[in-house]
């Protein structure tokens, strides 16, 4: 399973993947139903959770009925008890939305607007350098494990901050290496092989340091690297697959 999960990631691009699972995930939902893990995302329990890892592959990590990863479990956890994002009338941007978010704030928001320029799935495609948006016009902006894609990531977070409302808040998540003080920086490496090796993705053009944070401070943004998982039980940690889920980093505009 491993093998074949590593294959489909390096042989198949984004917008492929996210077409051809569609097409299976409600046979997934229905095959590995069970007790052993669940998904806080839909409440549905199953037997068996897929590995997930363009490298180094991570076991327990994908949910068939969701898609979601470990990130994206504690995620939800945390915006659903520590903030009001729940609030049907919050204003929400979300970039590349991922599948086990967008169903649901596609039904439950009144304004939730979603943008990529590749995605097969969003409403505006547009380049997060240079938004087709009005200043201060979003509560909340989800941008998760897009900013290591982006050529000039310091104008596309100038460019978040713009369109986020005053107090607004920000989820910025990206590959973080805890062990490095300073971003590994390698957005004009044209090899796909060696920004696979440095990087852990063929597409991925840098791999953050702990700097990341306080770049998001010149940006403007208040941040707070929240470690959300040490508020997380043991026993939930089992039962959601929380064990690999880093943490979050929340920005708020101010």
């Amino acid at each position: 399973m491993k093998l074949i999960v590593r294959l489909l990631l390096n042989l198949f691009t984004r917008t492929f993947l996210i077409r051809t699972s569609l097409l299976f995930k409600p046979f997934f939902d229905i095959f590995f139903k069970g007790t052993r893990f669940t998904d806080p995302i839909n409440n549905k329990s199953y037997s068996y959770f897929f590995p997930y890892g363009y490298n180094k592959q991570r076991k327990n990590a994908l949910c068939p009925g969701t898609f979601s990863l470990e990130r994206h479990r504690l995620l939800w956890l945390y915006l659903k008890k520590e903030t009001d994002f729940f609030n049907s009338n919050n204003k929400i941007l979300h970039f590349a939305p991922e599948q086990c978010f967008h169903k649901f704030f596609k039904s439950f928001f009144k304004n939730y607007t979603t943008t990529d320029l590749n995605s097969p799935i969003v409403d505006i495609k547009a380049d997060i350098c240079n938004l087709p948006f009005n200043d201060n016009s979003f509560d909340y902006i989800l941008c998760n494990h897009v900013l290591e894609h982006i050529y000039d990531d310091e104008k596309a977070m100038k460019e978040i901050y713009r369109v986020l409302n005053k107090n607004g808040i920000a989820i910025l998540q990206v590959p973080i290496d805890i062990n490095n003080n300073y971003t590994h920086e390698g957005r004009d490496i044209d090899n796909k092989q060696d920004r696979n090796k440095l990087f852990g993705q063929y597409d991925h053009l840098r791999m953050y340091g702990l700097d990341y944070f306080k770049k998001l401070k010149n940006i403007g943004f208040k941040v707070k690297n929240e470690n959300y998982l040490s508020n997380i039980s043991q026993d939930e940690k089992d039962k959601y697959s929380l064990h690999n889920a880093g943490s979050i980093p929340v920005c708020i505009k101010v």
